[in-house]
């Protein structure tokens, strides 16, 4: 046999590999209940209480509301005072569960004092970080854009002296590429997930989970309400699919259908992501998707 068959042979296997771990990853998405089994008590035994930065509106209020019905007591963070009590209102009523407010806006830098002081002594079991900001709801270049301490820090000690807890770290599909006229936005979501990679590091043995959720399409007032379809979830289905994904490592998409959207981004060459066509094209594509 000579050295160039040896070669074939070797990438030949390594690619079979490859598509058999793939197929495999693909199979374990599809069910999830079966999986990554989730006790029904699962979320009451990591702590009482449950701490959801923007949480008055969208992702982070369905969290709110989806945490509520396994018996979180729930703290949602977000800088509008009328939204949060709205919210939480509606939590109380729904579920009969706790829930405390606390108005702080986090593109200030002194927030953090007020809120520890506000959940000191709470056994909180998660802390979802979900707060963001996207410069810009219509795709435009960084040049174009406006105005150009952490929860974790808060939350984690806690975590680590009871030997457990959860801590998701809200990001974005499109962190997985490079994505002109989202590129601030990108690149921030990219800091999440490598933030979060580097902690679940340093905690997984204190018996906590860090976990980045990745969504592509959901339907918040961030992204002007676009229209839910088979690639843009509401808030509330996104999150309640998102959560039988807590125990399947340290990244998820969250849903199947994100999660094959996902690789099939990543299969695209970058030069196609970067040329001016396709610029162009995904620019008038999010404006007719918003009506705009």
């Amino acid at each position: 046999m000579t050295l160039t068959e040896i070669i074939l042979i070797l990438a030949g296997t390594c690619t079979v590999m490859l598509f058999g771990v793939k197929l495999i990853c693909f199979v374990m998405v599809l069910a999830p209940k079966l999986c990554y089994p989730l006790p029904e008590s699962f979320m009451t035994s990591l702590g009482k209480w449950a701490v959801i930065t923007g949480g008055s509106d969208g992702i982070g209020r369905a969290y709110a509301q989806e945490l509520s019905k396994y018996g979180l007591n729930v703290v949602i963070i977000s800088r509008n005072q009328e939204k949060l009590d709205r919210a939480a209102r509606t939590i109380e009523l729904a579920t009969g569960v706790q829930v405390k407010v606390i108005a702080a806006d986090f593109t200030k830098d002194n927030i953090y004092g007020h809120i520890m002081e506000r959940i000191e002594g709470l056994d909180i079991g998660i802390l979802v970080n979900n707060v963001g900001i996207l410069p810009n709801q219509i795709p435009c270049r960084l040049l174009e854009t406006a105005g150009l301490e952490e929860m974790c820090s808060i939350v984690l000690p806690g975590m680590q002296e009871r030997g457990r807890g959860a801590v998701l770290n809200v990001s974005s599909g499109i962190a997985k590429i490079p994505f002109p006229l989202y590129t601030l936005y990108a690149a921030s979501k990219v800091f999440v997930e490598r933030f979060s990679q580097g902690l679940q590091a340093e905690y997984r043995s204190k018996g906590i989970i860090i976990q980045t959720v990745a969504p592509f399409g959901v339907s918040t007032s961030m992204t002007l309400y676009q229209k839910p379809d088979l690639v843009t979830f509401t808030a509330e289905d996104f999150v309640r699919s998102s959560l039988k994904y807590l125990r399947a490592g340290d990244q998820t998409y969250g849903s199947i259908t994100h999660t094959i959207l996902g690789w099939i981004l990543q299969a695209i060459p970058t030069w196609v992501l970067r040329s001016k066509a396709f610029q162009h094209n995904f620019e008038e594509y999010v404006k007719e998707q918003i009506g705009r």
